[in-house]
Order: C-alpha cells, then sequence, then structure tokens
C-alpha cells in the first residue's frame, strides 16, 4: 500500500533536499499542513498534488511512490496492485518500481457522488473507461464518456472527472510530465 511509504518518501526528499514544509510549499504550491497530513498521518492527496510535490523535489511522480527499482519490464497482476482510497477514489499504480519511466500509468475506481478536484499540471494525460460512465470537464467544456472511450489532452488545461450515473467508474490514466 503506497499510503505509509508515501509520507515517508517526502520525508526523506526534504531532508536530503534541506527543505523544511513552507519551502516545500513555496516550491510546489501544496500547503504546508497538507505536508504535514502526508507525512504524519498517511494521509494520500489526489494526484495533481502529488505531481506538485514531484516537481518541486525535481523527481518523477514514481519516485514518491516506489520503495524498489526495476530496469527491466514490471508486470502488475491485479491481484498485487497497491491502492490508496481517498474521497471515493481508489488509484491503484500500474508501474511501481519502474526505473527510468516516463510515464506514470494508473487504474482509478471512482464511486458516485465523490468529488474530485479540478486540477492542472505540466505534460499530457490519456484516460480510457473500462467501467461505468465517467464525466470529463476541460476548461468549459465536458463530455461523457462510457467503456472503451478514451481522451488524450493536455494537463496544463484545469480538467477533472467524476462519475456521470449512480454507479462507479473505472478508468486508465497515464500521465506524462516533464521533468
Amino acid at each position: 500500500m503506497v499510503t505509509h511509504r508515501l509520507g515517508q518518501r517526502i520525508t526523506e526528499l526534504r531532508g536530503t533536499y534541506s527543505l523544511d514544509r513552507e519551502t516545500l510549499e513555496r516550491r510546489s504550491g501544496v500547503p504546508a499542513g497538507l505536508v504535514a497530513r502526508v507525512e504524519d498521518e498517511g494521509f494520500v492527496p489526489d494526484l495533481a498534488t502529488l505531481l506538485g510535490i514531484a516537481r518541486a523535489f525535481g523527481v518523477r511522480l514514481g519516485t514518491l511512490l516506489d520503495d524498489h527499482v526495476e530496469e527491466g519490464p514490471v508486470v502488475t497482476r491485479a491481484a498485487d496492485a497497491g491502492s490508496s482510497f481517498r474521497n471515493g477514489l481508489r488509484f491503484n499504480p500500474l508501474a511501481a518500481g519502474k526505473g527510468g519511466r516516463h510515464m506514470e500509468p494508473f487504474l482509478v475506481d471512482i464511486e458516485p457522488g465523490a468529488v474530485r478536484e479540478e486540477s492542472a499540471a505540466e505534460g499530457e494525460e490519456f484516460i480510457l473507461v473500462i467501467s461505468g460512465r465517467v464525466r470529463f470537464e476541460y476548461g468549459n467544456s465536458a463530455e461523457t464518456l462510457g467503456p472503451g472511450d478514451s481522451v488524450y489532452y493536455d494537463a496544463v488545461v484545469p480538467h477533472r472527472v467524476s462519475c456521470a450515473e449512480a454507479s462507479p467508474a473505472r478508468f486508465l490514466v497515464v500521465i506524462h510530465t516533464p521533468l
């Protein structure tokens, strides 16, 4: 499970780079109180928050989430995928441990009524709906996507994903961010 390792990893990186929480806040835009919750309580924030923290350190998102590095292919079995659950969202990293990767693939399960914050970050993202229906908001537009539908977009534009129906949805998201 990502929860405990994530807080420890951020604490380790702050020590390595001699950053206090306030300096990390200035660099990442993530409130120091939220960083404290992640480090001290094991709270798992949304991906946009994690991307901001990773960028502040100049590392990949995977550096925050991985506990070992594999240079060859990484196979993630469905039964072995670690996940974190927050506010009706479950994030399942699919390439944990892969060294030198340039993409961050996740399976995301979202419950009806879950509120995912609007996010924006450098890079590109790709979403493929696996089950259920999701509402994809991008800038001033919105689309409803069903199983097999996908969207590829520049993540710098504010965007949000939510359930479009009263049943859960599952989608694959692949994030590519420049360092």
